[in-house]
């Protein structure tokens, strides 16, 4: 696409400074809620990606050897900005996502959370030590960092899900290279530039936007030591597959199909009011959104009519109207993909409810009639072999499943291939017990429909929902961006005289 000079480029940040980069293509960025374009976004090349690499790699050394405490202070500095200028940041996001500005604002509070952790780097990087293992001799470990670490980020959380992934890497030493998504891309670099108030050396962080030309290239370049990914399934395998082939470390979270399993005993109204906010909230693009309701016996003749209420009376609106409940679909494209899968719900015998094809964008408020909009929509009587079932549909559609019973439940759960979040809600205690212990998915809540983990917790999924062996943020991301070091120590006056050429015990 040819530049469009009447509105602003957003471009590079490599080595403390915006730089338009080298590649000529470019890609506009909308206002979901009216179609407009509001800018473009410059694609960076593989020759930008190797230019923040540099940048990184050479800030490495500096900052990996700068005191844990003294890289705290930087975040602390960090994190007083981003308090600042939190409204801020929730504005940009909402503009270019579509979602509402309330939800916006928890987006930057959670994202807030990572940082306050990362804070605590001096603490969490604590080694072990062992005194006398065997006749005057000690062993200790320690933990440093990787060297150029990278983030490739989603559309759907432009500031959290970045934050689940640099703070903790550059607290604990390393530089970091962020390639979010060009779909809203203003927030990464407002992102940068906090930073750079704070005080963090030129080149620790750098943000390179782009699409797959980019990703290939931090795949490939020796230099790069890990790569955090969140996004869909095939993209996060293929990441996986491609950056462990050249030696990196992979963190990658991929889709979901998070059911919420409702037992006969469980609140209706709280029910509902969970399934409506889970389902719907943020137009369903979010990776822990509940996108299958699992009635368990007549709970689903209770349910169904309230939800089906609730469902037409969603609040529609642009996100900058604090009534909204919803906004728009985040591209044209994927309000496309939505309406191809509703219909094939109706064609796979799923009996539709509330269509949110119907809704059209004159009911948003003034100026939306060019957005991309949807209403929500319910399906009830969805069966396990439908594509709105077995697929990740991201977007407000909620699929109502009807079964017997608790175990068949349970199962109809396990059988899926995702494994990403699930919720329970019941006033059984026995049954919340056995619903955590059996389920094989990685975070689930008991009367939570969203059990998206605290900071100090971490996040990830099980199944096809991650690739690789550590979960984002949290000890489990310190562990990630960090190799463990084992020192044994002993002195010369301690050594016996001669070679030993047995191995060593602890004599």
């Amino acid at each position: 696409m040819t530049a469009i000079s009447h509105i602003p480029e957003i471009a590079q940040y490599i080595h403390g400074e915006l730089v338009p980069g080298n590649s000529i293509r470019t890609q506009p960025v909308y206002n979901p809620a009216t179609g407009q374009v509001t800018a473009e976004v410059r694609l960076g090349s593989a020759q930008d990606i190797a230019s923040a690499v540099a940048s990184a790699q050479a800030a490495f050394p500096k900052w990996a050897d700068t005191p844990p405490i003294r890289r705290a202070r930087v975040l602390f500095k960090f994190l007083e900005l981003l308090n600042q200028h939190k409204e801020t940041l929730a504005h940009m996001i909402t503009a270019e996502h579509g979602k509402v500005f309330t939800d916006a604002m928890g987006e930057v509070a959670r994202g807030i959370d990572i940082v306050e952790f990362a804070c605590g780097i001096p603490q969490l990087l604590k080694g072990d030590f062992s005194d006398q293992v065997s006749t005057n001799l000690d062993n200790w470990t320690i933990r440093q960092p990787l060297g150029v670490v990278a983030g490739i980020t989603p559309f759907n959380f432009p500031m959290m899900v970045p934050m689940w992934m640099f703070p903790v890497a550059i607290a604990a030493g390393n530089t970091f290279i962020l390639k979010p998504s060009p779909t809203d891309p203003s927030a990464s670099l407002f992102m940068a530039e906090l930073l750079k108030q704070a005080g963090l050396p030129d080149g620790v962080f750098n943000v390179v936007q782009g699409d797959k030309e980019a990703v290939d290239a931090l795949l490939a370049h020796p230099d790069v030591k890990a790569v955090s990914f969140v996004g869909s399934t095939p993209i996060a395998n293929y990441i996986y597959e491609t950056g462990a082939r050249q030696g990196k470390r992979v963190q990658a979270l991929g889709g979901a199909k998070n059911h919420m399993v409702v037992m006969p005993d469980a609140d209706v109204d709280q029910v509902v009011d969970a399934l409506v906010g889970a389902g719907y909230g943020s137009a369903g693009e979010r990776c822990m959104a509940i996108s299958v309701a699992v009635l368990v016996g007549d709970v689903a003749d209770k349910v169904v009519p309230k939800l089906l209420q609730r469902t037409r009376d969603l609040k529609v609106l642009d996100g900058t109207n604090l009534d909204a409940e919803m906004g728009p679909i985040v591209t044209a494209a994927a309000h496309a993909r939505i309406c191809e899968y509703i219909e094939s719900g109706v064609k796979d015998g799923a009996q539709l409810l509330a269509d949110g094809r119907d809704f059209q964008g004159e009911q948003a408020g003034d100026g939306c009639e060019g957005g991309f909009w949807m209403g929500g929509t319910l399906f009830d009587h969805v069966t396990p072999d439908m594509r709105i079932y077995k697929e990740e549909i991201f977007g407000p559609v909620l699929a109502c499943v009807r079964v017997p019973d608790f175990g068949t439940a349970v199962q109809l759960v396990n059988d899926h291939e995702f494994g990403n979040g699930v919720a329970c809600f019941t006033r059984d205690g026995n049954v919340a017990r056995e619903f955590s212990r059996r389920i094989q998915v990685g975070m689930v809540g008991i009367n939570v429909p969203l059990p998206v983990p605290m900071a100090w917790h971490g996040f990830g999924g099980w199944k096809k929902s991650l690739f690789g062996d550590t979960h984002a943020y949290g000890e489990e991301g310190v562990r990630f961006y960090t190799k463990q070091k084992s020192v044994m120590q002993r002195w010369p006056e301690s050594i016996a005289k001669g070679a030993e050429f047995a191995m060593p015990t602890s004599k």
